[in-house]
């Protein structure tokens, strides 16, 4: 709960509530606040367990920490059923990258020039401007576009 409370704020804490409250009446407040604490986790706790019990035998593994998005996409991503580690393990994204900066560059790359001799092996070349149509050329006319 307090996990990113340090040492300083923590002391910091504890002076204002004495200053606050007072060295006789500190003891009697921390009493109350954690007593009303304990209160509200036996009530989520009794809510968690009413909730699970009209949801039926079904949800039985429902966690209601799955109800936050980070927590439901994480704990998704690593279910072995969807073979995403097969994906990720099988993408070489340093070898990608060097594929695009050599078709940048009009330079051909080991795999293009291996595999095929003299065709582009459906590659685009972009180093090659377009051809500009004629000033007669016009494009075909579209009804339902206007």
């Amino acid at each position: 709960m307090f996990n990113d409370i340090g040492p300083l704020e923590l002391v910091t804490i504890i002076v204002l509530a004495v200053l606050v409250f007072g060295p006789d009446k500190l003891p009697k407040v921390i009493q109350d606040v954690t007593r009303t604490i304990r209160k509200i986790r036996e009530f989520s706790e009794s809510a968690k367990h009413d909730i699970r019990e009209e949801l039926g035998p079904e949800f039985k593994d429902f966690e209601f920490e799955d109800l936050n998005p980070k927590t439901f996409i994480r704990k998704q991503l690593d279910n072995e059923d969807l073979g995403l580690k097969e994906i990720r393990n099988g993408f070489d994204l340093k070898k990608e990258m060097a594929e695009v900066t050599d078709a940048v560059h009009g330079r051909d790359s080991d795999t293009s020039s291996s595999s095929s001799s003299g065709s582009s092996g459906g590659r685009i070349d972009m180093t090659k401007k377009p051809e500009l149509p004629d000033r007669d050329d016009r494009p075909p006319f579209d009804a339902d576009a206007t």
